[in-house]
């Protein structure tokens, strides 16, 4: 039986894709699999992310493609895909998750800690913005777009000094590149980070059962109390979260980090639960931030991104 897979035609989504392929033949090696690169409005929009006020520009033209039985499934970095689908879609599996943290990239070896002060770092995250200035007020912190082999170059040009990204996507690629890995206590990362979303039609049956095959568990309870934490705040490119959790034994620790634009306010929440309701857990960990006032913080990030968005 052969499966017409969906994925963006970038070399990261194209490593990753390949990589859950293989992975399904293992389990299943009577089938055969193709993949169908498909254009996204987030592959051809060259703004930066959080001016862009739309969810799922990186996804939603291949989702379109499952539910019209063009693409048999789909396979996403789980942090593009938004809480909502459409209803004939599901995420139908969850594989085993990458690392999670980012990493900094210097074109002189440097790292964050002793990189000199006015140096120019690029990064597309509003997240990774704020959390450099905060632990280095010295340099200068710029946008920077393009997939993850052109940022590396741009590390070693005239306009940047250093860039961050996550880790999970070199280790995809397997470039060969220094970096050094940034501390999950300073760079919380987005919710799903590291994660793979494979999105199949909910009516499905045969094609979900053979997806479940090569399911993490844990990794699939742990992207849900963070996507249910990211749901309930309405976090995204316009309001930056940062959440992690992490699975030990029978219970789930989530930790998140919310800052203001000026990085000089921030809240912080960690619950320990059990691992049998994670949503539960994700919306409890949003309520004590609701009742911290991150609100407020939300709204503030909301009015500034609308100020640049017209400059």
């Amino acid at each position: 039986m052969k499966h017409v897979v969906g994925a963006r035609g970038s070399r990261l989504s194209v490593a990753q894709t390949s990589w859950v392929i293989s992975e399904l033949k293992k389990v299943n090696p009577d089938c055969d699999y193709e993949i169908k690169p498909i254009t996204t409005k987030g592959d051809i929009d060259t703004r930066p992310l959080f001016t862009i006020d739309q969810k799922g520009i990186f996804e939603k033209e291949i989702d379109r493609a499952v539910a019209r039985k063009e693409v048999d499934f789909a396979v996403h970095s789980l942090k593009d895909v938004p809480s909502e689908l459409d209803e004939n879609l599901i995420i139908a599996s969850v594989p085993k998750r990458e690392a999670v943290n980012d990493v900094f990239i210097s074109s002189d070896g440097s790292t964050l800690d002793d990189i000199k002060a006015g140096s120019v770092i690029g990064t597309s995250s509003l997240r990774r913005a704020v959390q450099v200035s905060r632990k280095r007020p010295d340099v200068a912190v710029k946008p920077i777009r393009g997939n993850i082999e052109t940022r590396i170059r741009k590390a070693s040009g005239d306009n940047y000094d250093a860039i961050v990204l996550a880790q999970a996507g070199i280790s995809r690629l397997g470039s060969d590149v220094k970096y050094t890995p940034l501390s999950v206590d300073d760079f919380s990362p987005s919710p799903g980070q590291g994660a793979i979303a494979i999105v199949a039609r909910a009516d499905d049956s045969k094609t979900i059962s053979m997806l479940k095959r090569i399911e993490d568990a844990d990794s699939r309870l742990e992207i849900e109390a963070e996507r249910s934490l990211s749901d309930y705040l309405d976090s995204g490119c316009r309001f930056p979260l940062g959440a992690y959790a992490k699975s030990d034994g029978s219970e789930m620790t989530l930790t998140v980090f919310a800052f203001s634009v000026d990085g000089k306010q921030s809240l912080q929440v960690s619950r320990c639960g059990t691992k049998e309701d994670p949503k539960s857990l994700g919306k409890s960990v949003g309520e004590e931030l609701r009742a911290k006032g991150v609100n407020d913080l939300a709204l503030n990030w909301r009015e500034k991104v609308g100020e640049w968005n017209k400059t």
